[in-house]
């Protein structure tokens, strides 16, 4: 039986592939499949629609090598990113998760 922290492992690469390759590169996500991705899989953190112009400005951090797509390791950075500052909101509640 896979531990909780090896089970959310699986689910972050499951995630990726799940929308990477569905235009070009089966390996990379291009703007359109992370829109989807961010709209679909964290709907709490983009709102009910994903800024074009903040999507355009994630796009331009995350993509290290300028190729226009997010590769894995991109995307990565983008989670631990995600999980600092969900970590860093939670730091002033007693109570938290």
């Amino acid at each position: 039986m896979s531990s909780p922290l090896e089970q959310a492992l699986a689910v972050m690469v499951a995630t990726f592939h799940k929308y990477s390759g569905k235009e070009g590169d089966k390996f990379k996500l291009s703007k359109g499949e992370m829109k989807e991705l961010l709209h679909k899989e964290l709907p709490s953190f983009v709102g009910e629609k994903v800024d074009e112009e903040g999507l355009k400005k994630l796009m331009g951090n995350l993509d290290e090598n300028s190729d226009q797509e997010v590769d894995f390791q991109e995307y990565a950075v983008f989670l631990a990113l995600v999980t600092i500052m969900c970590n860093d909101f939670f730091q002033g509640f007693p109570d938290r998760p």
